[in-house]
């Protein structure tokens, strides 16, 4: 049986102590990544929204590289938005930064009324490259 192997970026456990949760869980060569949302250093949400995002991502990338991974070894990509009709511009501008061109992960959107304080979250499915 595989374990569960967690995985933390180093200075980041503001938020993973005080909700209890894994910044991500290594399963094999899978790594599954919590919720990252864009936090100030203290946990607290970042007031721009179009800095948000892009600190959600932020986050997202130190995680992964924690695990050995990058942008390109995720499979699939899960968004959550406060007000997706509203949102959706500013975070398809830093999405298309921050993921530059094809082939790009499987995408799916979720429009929610809650997340703590903030307005978008990411979470991913990521596969591990094997090391030499």
């Amino acid at each position: 049986m595989t374990q569960r192997e967690p995985v933390f970026p180093a200075g980041r456990h503001a938020l993973y102590d005080r909700h209890r949760y894994s910044a991500a869980i290594r399963s094999g060569d899978l790594l599954f990544v919590s919720g990252q949302v864009g936090s100030q250093d203290d946990g607290s949400p970042e007031p721009d929204f179009e800095r948000q995002v892009q600190l959600a991502f932020d986050n997202l990338v130190a995680v992964l590289a924690a695990a050995g991974a990058t942008l390109d070894d995720i499979v699939d990509l899960t968004t959550f938005h406060t007000n997706p009709e509203a949102q959706f511009e500013t975070v398809m501008a830093v999405k298309d930064k921050v993921f530059g061109a094809p082939p790009y992960p499987n995408w799916t959107a979720v429009g929610v009324n809650w997340l703590a304080g903030f307005d978008f979250e990411v979470k991913v499915i990521a596969r591990i490259p094997a090391t030499t």
